[in-house]
Order: C-alpha cells, then sequence, then structure tokens
C-alpha cells in the first residue's frame, strides 16, 4: 500500500484496485490536483488502512480477489464507523445491472474503464472538496 506522505493533512482519497498501472496514474492525477492519495491493491488491504487513517473517499474496482468491490461497499455501508464514507465505482463491468448493483450498495456513483479521468475528478470534487 502507497501513501504519497502520510504527514501531511488534506482531502485524502483511497484507490482500491487490482491492476497498479490504474492506481498509480489515478493517484498522480489525483495528488496534482491537491489531493493526499493512498493506494490499496485489495479490499483486505482498504480494511487495514482504515483502521489506520479514514479517508475522505473511496475509488474502488469491482473485480477483485478476497472480496469483490460489490461486498466490500454493502459492508462499509453496513458499518456505522465507515457508511458516511463516500464510495465510486470504478469498473470494467459495464453492464446496466452491474451499475444498477453498484449504486444498490450505497455507492456514490459508477464509472466504467476505460476512465474519462475529466469526469472522474469532477466528481471527485464534488464528494470530497480540498
Amino acid at each position: 500500500m502507497a501513501v504519497s506522505n502520510p504527514d501531511v493533512t488534506g482531502t485524502k482519497v483511497v484507490i482500491v484496485d487490482d491492476d497498479r498501472a490504474l492506481r498509480d496514474r489515478l493517484q498522480q492525477i489525483l495528488e496534482q490536483d491537491g489531493y493526499v492519495v493512498a493506494q490499496a491493491p485489495s479490499g483486505l488491504r482498504l480494511l487495514s488502512l482504515l483502521e489506520v487513517d479514514r479517508p475522505h473517499l473511496i475509488l474502488l474496482d469491482v473485480a477483485m480477489s478476497w472480496i469483490n468491490g460489490f461486498e466490500l461497499c454493502r459492508a462499509m455501508k453496513a458499518n456505522s464507523a465507515y457508511r458516511g464514507i463516500p464510495v465510486v465505482f470504478i469498473s470494467g463491468r459495464s453492464s446496466d445491472e452491474d451499475i444498477r448493483t453498484g449504486l444498490a450498495c450505497g455507492a456514490a456513483d459508477y464509472f466504467v474503464k476505460p476512465l474519462d479521468t475529466h469526469k472522474l475528478l469532477d466528481r471527485v470534487h464534488e464528494l470530497a472538496p480540498r
């Protein structure tokens, strides 16, 4: 799990995706825009990160090992300690059913890969202002 600089205070975003290249690209974009960014390659790593440093927003992939993003989002929204953290899905799964499922899990939004990073960044600004 990479954290840009844990001593920096600011709006924190966690990127949870098993694709390291995507995580690195999104981290670069978000940091250039003033966010403090952490990465987690799996839901398990996200859970350990949540215990250490509460983020303001989570960008979450659906298809991951151990627990899929839908299950993880449902679990977070059922937990009073984490339900207030907005979750935005970023996924290659693009069916209408997948999108409906993601939103029904409690996600604030659902973006399909390949990502339109401008639209994603606009939504990040709305959900987690710097």
